[in-house]
């Protein structure tokens, strides 16, 4: 906790008050543990969310402010966090004419297959509101994506 700065801390409490069980008891459900951190701007694994006391169904586990800001410091300062950076040099493998556009079909394969899936529903929740228009030839400019996808516009 020593870690954070103050701003980071005033933006932990306003996340974990809108993720709070009840609005009064200043608690959360650790099945929300991941979603309270992504909304901090934090990428975890599910993996580490889980190591890091995260659970798969609520009503398992509480999460205290406290215990909550011990995490987010810790989360903070994980390395192994995916990145910016790191999605565009993974999208970068994709972009055959290294043009800058990708095949949207490769794009939903690589969600839905590859490293932490997600489901055909979150997909179409994150073309809705991150992706441009698709070209004649099927493809996308997968920069602007990453950049509504990742907060950087």
């Amino acid at each position: 906790m020593g870690d954070l700065r103050r701003g980071d801390i005033e933006d932990a409490e306003f996340v974990f008050t809108i993720y709070d069980c009840d609005g009064e008891q200043n608690k959360i459900d650790a099945n929300d543990l991941g979603d309270v951190l992504r909304a901090l701007n934090c990428n975890p694994t599910l993996a580490y969310i889980e190591k890091l006391g995260g659970t798969k169904e609520r009503g398992q586990k509480i999460l205290t402010f406290d215990e909550f800001l011990q995490i987010f410091g810790e989360v903070k300062k994980e390395k192994e966090q995916g990145c910016y950076e790191d999605f565009v040099e993974c999208l970068k493998l994709y972009d055959k004419r290294e043009d800058g556009k990708m095949i949207l079909a490769e794009l939903s394969y690589a969600l839905l297959a590859l490293g932490e899936t997600l489901t055909q529903e979150e997909i179409d929740i994150l073309f809705a509101d991150c992706m441009g228009e698709e070209n004649d030839d099927g493809e996308i400019e997968y920069i602007p994506f990453l950049k509504k996808m990742c907060n950087r516009e």
